[in-house]
């Protein structure tokens, strides 16, 4: 026997920790392990290239064992080996000596659990096993094969080994709760999970379990784009084709590799949680980067792989430390950058990629100034513009076989009515100068967007979730530009501007208007409600509302935020505005409807109930492009319409 001893540590308790305390998941152990196996190959590779190894290496492989019968799990390698003093240095006294140390500075904190931890992850064994024995043998010239036990208290023996290959084994002999690693499913899928893309072979019973192939450590040069795609399917199996993906290649001023997806956006994904895996020397550590990420990219899919994320501390920390931070700054300027080139070498499938892209890049625009920086030119809003007609239509590009972009486009994306508001802005200078219209919802305005269509004035389509702080944001950008919804109020091109032909009664010496206004305010006796009456200019007054419901552009921002503030539904308000359409030939006909009542003798004529339900409900009518109705406000509009139609037919049949 070479040596018997106790491992020099300080702590006798040190073993019952690491068994419970020391990480959240006991699977975690066969990570350690085979990283320590890969390691130990390429550290052979190295001493070999520098000419202090002249033997032969071999194949690289990792051998894993199960035995049942004697409750044993060995992972093998033919690596670098250790002398006696190397097992002395390595494991009695600097692994123990530094699990005690990381132990202690952990133990006990409040923070969420530890992420993991490379290089000394040996220990980690005894979380799942009573005994560990090490049998290695050293690549060094004449070296002794050396065997070493323990346990899991500190004692352990060190003896002679009759081994004759070169490498190391370590033996796990399991505790009775942790025998599900003598499963075969359960280790290939541990494998699977851990260790699926580290560069040296593992098998068991004869077969490989691992791909090794990391496709983020190739060159953009090797990878075509369907290896981008089978990596995306294996990955993320049973989902849409992503659109697009970032190559992630830096070694300075940290080391990271990587490919980020741009998945297609369900309405069933959870924005806020990340499912992007995170991987230290290819070898896989957590499910998420939250705290390397930045916020706005949680939806993107795929891979980080860095060496300079440091694994052993807890994710608050994680959030404060400065080379992290740097790294998510790298991330989100790769994908500006990405989001940049696809704008300016291929802008149709740019477009036709922005309905699921611009959640997240308008989020990333709000809350990164950097990001925003680099990507504000290149956001698009759809628009009621002809662009084939109003503005140069963007260059159809072909892509080559070796390109990483996403999947063709349909046929018809050159005609895709999307602009940057930039090009709004210069397009209708001259017609109304930084001025912008603008819809967050095309079916309930669609009457107020027709209307400003036939007039020529264009309207953008701000109709997100997140838009309604988005335009603040612009307004704030662009503070010598006006955003105007397009029910808030109307612009003076869309109203006739010619009054003189108005001819006044000389009975009441008031307009039609000034009738229409009065009919409208008797029959709705709604104080609040600010009645106007115009004529919209239009080819076809037929084509045209016969009113409409404008909420003034500040009070319905204050409104809303109001509600924000108090988390809940903004009400619509009653002092609210009703623009009654003079041109419109329902209220012409109306209004000499309501003077044929006037001129009878009796003012309770039949007529006179008729013209006040017409008029209501040409409110309620115009009231729904705002806000539905409530039940009771649903019951009353349905019976009302009942009514009206009853009585036109009554008098057309007389």
């Amino acid at each position: 026997m070479l040596e018997q001893g106790t491992i020099s540590i300080h702590t006798e308790n040190i073993f019952p920790i690491i068994k419970k305390s020391l990480y959240s998941d006991h699977q975690i152990f066969l990570r350690e392990l085979v990283s320590n196996a890969v390691d130990a190959i390429q550290k052979l590779n190295m001493v070999s290239r520098a000419g202090e190894f002249a033997g032969e290496i071999g194949e690289p492989e990792i051998q894993l064992a199960i035995d049942k019968d004697k409750k044993t799990l060995s992972i093998t390698d033919n690596g670098i080996g250790m002398t006696a003093e190397e097992v002395k240095k390595y494991i009695n006294q600097v692994a123990f000596s530094s699990a005690e140390e990381f132990i202690h500075k952990y133990e006990g904190k409040s923070d969420q659990p530890i992420i993991g931890h490379f290089g000394l992850g040996f220990y980690s064994s005894f979380m799942v096993a009573q005994n560990v024995e090490i049998d290695t043998l050293s690549y060094q010239e004449g070296a002794q094969a050396v065997h070493w036990t323990c346990d899991g208290s500190p004692a352990f023996t060190l003896e002679e080994s009759p081994r004759t290959t070169r490498g190391t084994t370590i033996t796990l002999t399991l505790q009775g709760e942790e025998e599900e690693f003598l499963e075969s499913a359960r280790i290939k899928n541990l494998v699977k999970t851990y260790c699926d893309f580290m560069p040296v072979p593992i098998k068991l019973d004869g077969e490989v379990l691992n791909r090794q192939k990391a496709p983020w450590r190739e060159s953009t040069n090797n990878l075509s784009k369907e290896d981008y795609l089978e990596f995306y399917r294996y990955l993320y199996p049973f989902q849409e084709e992503p659109l697009l993906w970032v190559h992630l290649n830096t070694d300075y001023p940290f080391i990271i590799n990587g490919i980020l997806y741009f998945p297609k956006m369900r309405p069933d994904v959870d924005v806020t949680k990340g499912q992007i895996k995170l991987f230290c020397n290819q070898v896989f550590v957590s499910d998420n980067c939250e705290e390397i990420v930045p916020q706005f990219l949680m939806p993107m899919r795929g891979v980080i792989d860095s060496t300079d994320i440091p694994l052993n501390v807890s994710r608050s920390a994680l959030q404060g430390d400065r080379t992290v931070r740097k790294i998510g700054d790298y991330i989100a300027k790769k994908v500006g950058d990405r989001l940049k080139e696809l704008y300016r070498d291929n802008r149709e499938q740019y477009i036709s990629a922005w309905k699921d892209l611009s959640t997240f890049v308008k989020f990333g625009v709000l809350n990164d100034e950097k990001f925003k920086k680099q990507i504000q030119d290149i956001i698009v809003f759809r628009t009621t513009a002809k662009l084939g007609e109003t503005a140069e239509t963007p260059a159809v590009e072909v892509q080559s076989a070796e390109s990483d972009l996403w999947q063709d486009v349909a046929a018809n994306a050159s005609s895709l009515p999307y602009t940057t508001l930039k090009e709004y802005l210069e397009r209708n200078k001259e017609r109304h100068e930084n001025r912008v219209f603008y819809s967050t919802d095309e079916t309930t305005q669609s009457t107020y967007i027709e209307l400003h269509k036939n007039q020529g004035l264009e309207v953008l389509f701000m109709d997100s979730f997140i838009d309604t702080h988005f335009i603040n944001f612009l307004e704030r950008e662009y503070s010598d530009v006006k955003f105007t919804r397009v029910d808030s109020d109307l612009d003076n091109t869309l109203l006739e501007q010619d009054k003189t032909g108005e001819i006044v009664d000389p009975t009441t010496n008031k307009t039609k208007s000034e009738v229409i206004k009065e009919l409208f305010e008797k029959s709705l006796n709604k104080p609040k409600l600010n009645i106007r009456t115009e004529a919209l200019k239009s080819d076809d007054p037929q084509g045209t509302p016969p009113a409409m419901v404008l909420l003034p552009e500040i009070m319905r921002r204050l409104r809303e935020m109001n509600a924000m503030m108090q988390q809940q539904n903004a009400d619509f308000p009653e002092d609210h505005i009703l623009l009654v359409n003079t041109a419109h030939p329902l209220i012409q006909n109306l209004a000499n409807l309501n003077q044929g009542s006037i001129i009878q003798d009796d003012a309770q004529t039949s007529t006179n109930p008729l013209v006040n339900m017409i008029c209501q409900h040409v409110y309620d009518l115009a009231l729904m492009t705002q806000k539905g109705f409530d039940a009771e406000g649903m019951k009353s509009f349905v019976e009302r319409s009942n009514e009206v139609l009853t009585k036109l037919t009554e008098q057309a049949s007389k």
